[in-house]
């Protein structure tokens, strides 16, 4: 079985223990790996299969852990590169969501950060997500251009009206754009991924053996890391402006007015910089999602408790078996990445 498969199987941990978790796999050294460093801790993870988290008395284990679980993808065992790697979230996303919350002097301004911003967040989520289905790569080519066309064309819309319609309230300048930031981060994991749902994704057994491939399974996996973009880039866009709302009124800021820029950006780094490990935590690596036994899957007579992986970010709930009109169902365990 995959390493990092069996590591988030085998591992329960409560959201604390995830967020600590994270924090070392976001390590930025993690970003500089070299590949012969990489395939060591990997051969000796697959050579000592009962290894753990828990063995505090061999560092070489945990440090081989932290390299496998924050460079190589879980579904195809291959390397992320590294501009693309859960660690590399943060300097690549913040510095762009800034300068996409500046105000307007004019559109021209505001098309490259957002299109830089969006191009990013579309290639992480292809790049992250689930790789059990059948997928050619013009397919992903060309739905990931559309995507970045679309989420860089809605998120200049309102910028537009603010320029055109001359709108210069609170509501138009600070609220408006926040929130479509944050729903233009959900609706782009669910537009770049759009495939899961309808192809499905591979679920499996605890074994690691693959029983079929679940709809829901796919659309869950989704929808779950589609809110944890949501929770993370709304937080991070709308705290800055919060504090920028009320320095503005301070002494300081009238004797010094470049000092905004250089707080908004501060607090941005460091709101996101707390953010990524929470969003990528708010959801196990594990779940469970209950399908029926008429699904596509292989039939067998007694209940089977199965995985899969889908995107980092991150992200399913575990809910229990279901039995309505005496209609059997399958409780499947699934494991999509948190990124």
């Amino acid at each position: 079985m995959e390493p990092n498969v069996r590591f988030w199987i085998t591992e329960r941990q409560s959201f604390i223990q995830r967020f600590l978790q994270w924090t070392e796999l976001l390590d930025p050294t993690n970003l500089v790996l070299s590949i012969e460093k990489i395939e060591k801790s990997r051969q000796l993870l697959l050579t000592n299969e009962d290894a753990s988290r828990g063995d505090l008395e061999d560092k070489r284990i945990q440090e081989a852990w932290k390299r496998s679980l924050s460079t190589v993808h879980p579904d195809s065992s291959r390397l992320i590169p590294g501009p693309f790697r859960p660690a590399a979230l943060l300097p690549f996303t913040a510095p762009t969501l800034f300068l996409s919350m500046l105000p307007v002097k004019n559109l021209k301004s505001m098309i490259l950060p957002q299109a830089s911003f969006y191009t990013y967040s579309t290639v992480f989520n292809i790049v992250n997500g689930n790789a059990s289905y059948d997928r050619r790569a013009y397919e992903s080519l060309l739905l990931g251009a559309g995507v970045i066309v679309s989420s860089t064309f809605l998120g200049l819309f309102p910028r537009l009206l603010q320029v055109r319609l001359s709108m210069s309230s609170i509501l138009s300048r600070n609220v408006i754009p926040v929130f479509i930031l944050a729903q233009l981060s959900g609706m782009n994991v669910i537009a770049s991924r759009s495939l899961e749902p309808v192809r499905g994704i591979e679920v499996m057994d605890r074994e690691g053996n693959v029983i079929g491939y679940s709809r829901k399974a796919g659309t869950k996996a989704v929808k779950d890391t589609a809110t944890s973009r949501v929770v993370l880039f709304g937080t991070s866009a709308f705290i800055p402006e919060v504090f920028a709302y009320f320095f503005k009124r301070t002494q300081f800021f009238l004797q010094n007015p470049w000092s905004l820029w250089t707080l908004k950006l501060s607090c941005t780094i460091l709101v996101m910089g707390l953010m990524v490990p929470v969003s990528f935590s708010v959801f196990p690596q594990i779940g469970r999602v209950s399908v029926p036994l008429q699904l596509p899957l292989k039939k067998k007579k007694k209940s089977l408790s199965s995985h899969y992986q889908s995107e980092i970010t991150h992200s399913l709930k575990i809910r229990p078996s279901l039995q309505r009109n005496k209609t059997k169902y399958h409780d499947l365990r699934m494991i999509p990445p948190c990124r």
